[in-house]
């Protein structure tokens, strides 16, 4: 595309580009000459925007993080609500799906992006520190409603969740798994914590 075309919601069609690239050739393919081309725009659009590649990345990452953080709300408010394992198993769907476990993966790849989500306060593991989160924000909700044993554990059941959910869906070569394999794992999780409904 000539430089001198205007193109809308340049850092949107650049990020759907980044994701479509880690989606279908993972990380180490992931270049700022891969994503211009597959945005269909100039190679220097991506560096009027961003100060270098790593800059990019962190945003592209960064959106991510801002989704999860949004979606702790909703699923807070679904405590009290249908089964604790249903819930828990759609949220750690939702929180795994195929583009964040690339951007798991790319995060774990790139020095320079790790620096970069380190400045922006980002510590741990970004995306999976966010989902523990959301994930022991919820399990707080189902212990204050009654649901979840007032001695259980949230900090172990949270990262203990996220963790296994991880492994159940990094591999990015494979199909992922069945519901049934999740709701089996969060079932093994939390079946200790949970409080049977009153009769």
């Amino acid at each position: 595309m000539p430089s001198g075309v205007h193109i809308h919601n340049v850092r949107g069609q650049l990020f759907e580009a980044a994701e479509r690239i880690l989606l279908w050739n993972g990380p180490d393919a992931l270049t700022s000459r891969a994503v211009t081309e597959e945005a269909n725009c100039a190679k220097g659009v991506l560096h009027r925007h961003f100060a270098d590649f790593d800059a990019f990345l962190a945003e592209l990452v960064l959106e991510r993080v801002r989704g999860i953080e949004d979606r702790t709300a909703a699923l807070r408010a679904a405590a009290g609500t249908g089964s604790v394992v249903d819930n828990l198993t759609g949220a750690l769907q939702d929180l795994f799906g195929p583009v964040t476990v690339a951007a798991v993966a790319l995060v774990t790849f790139r020095d320079g992006l790790r620096s970069r989500l380190r400045e922006a306060g980002l510590t741990g593991i970004p995306l999976a520190v966010q989902g523990t989160a959301m994930i022991a924000a919820y399990l707080t909700a189902e212990q204050e409603s009654g649901r979840l044993a007032g001695g259980a554990d949230i900090d172990t059941l949270a990262p203990t969740l996220v963790g296994a959910g991880h492994l159940l869906f990094a591999d990015r070569a494979s199909a992922r798994p069945q519901t049934a394999a999740v709701r089996t794992m969060v079932t093994t999780v939390v079946a200790g914590a949970l409080r049977p409904p009153p009769p």
